[in-house]
């Protein structure tokens, strides 16, 4: 738990750094910002939506907050074996995440690498059964991807993959007896869209 309190200040401290510092390029423009959504997360009844935004003074460095939610699909649920074939319903009803990412050329623009500190709520069921159950999870995740560019336009295509450490803080992974097993250790891959103004 002292990791993930020392991750999370030091996430804010970036975000202070980038109003506090002086300007470390000279051709640094004007702040950059960004709307971006993961279509994946509307295909499974759900929502991703981010924000972000470069600071002029760091023009490689890119910061932001988003929203998510998402039913996951029954090979997500199915990448622990001890929950393949259990009839498990899961929704992600929530997630909250702080994200900062480095991008090594421009911003959205070729290779970058970021991480992300959030937080999640679930709601899982039995399908065969009655009741549910909610539980919270602390997310940290190491990701790295590619940003492509659009017509020489504000709009850009980025996809990316990531691996994190979960944690439940509160509620219980449990229904009717049953038990969904939560990794640790967990990946994810998607693509987002973005536009930058």
């Amino acid at each position: 738990m002292h990791k993930i309190h020392g991750y999370l200040a030091f996430m804010s401290l970036l975000f202070i750094s980038a109003s506090l510092h002086p300007a470390e390029a000279s051709g640094a423009g004007a702040p950059t910002f960004a709307f971006e959504i993961d279509p994946a997360t509307f295909a499974f009844s759900g929502y991703g939506v981010h924000l972000r935004f470069a600071p002029e003074r760091f023009p490689h460095l890119m910061m932001g907050a988003g929203a998510y939610a998402m039913d996951f699909p029954d090979f997500m649920v199915a990448v622990d074996p001890k929950n393949a074939g259990e009839d498990w319903k899961i929704r992600l009803n929530m997630g909250l995440g702080l994200f900062t990412e480095y991008h090594f050329s421009a911003i959205n623009q070729g290779w970058f690498a970021g991480s992300q500190a959030g937080i999640q709520r679930f709601e899982i069921e039995k399908k065969a059964s009655a009741g549910t159950a909610r539980f919270s999870n602390l997310l940290l995740m190491g990701y790295g991807g590619y940003a492509w560019r659009l017509f020489s336009s504000g709009f850009y295509v980025k996809p990316w993959a990531g691996i994190g450490y979960t944690s439940t803080f509160s509620g219980k992974a449990e229904v009717a007896g049953a038990q969904y097993e939560v990794l640790p250790i967990t990946g994810f891959a998607t693509l987002h869209l973005g536009y930058m103004f």
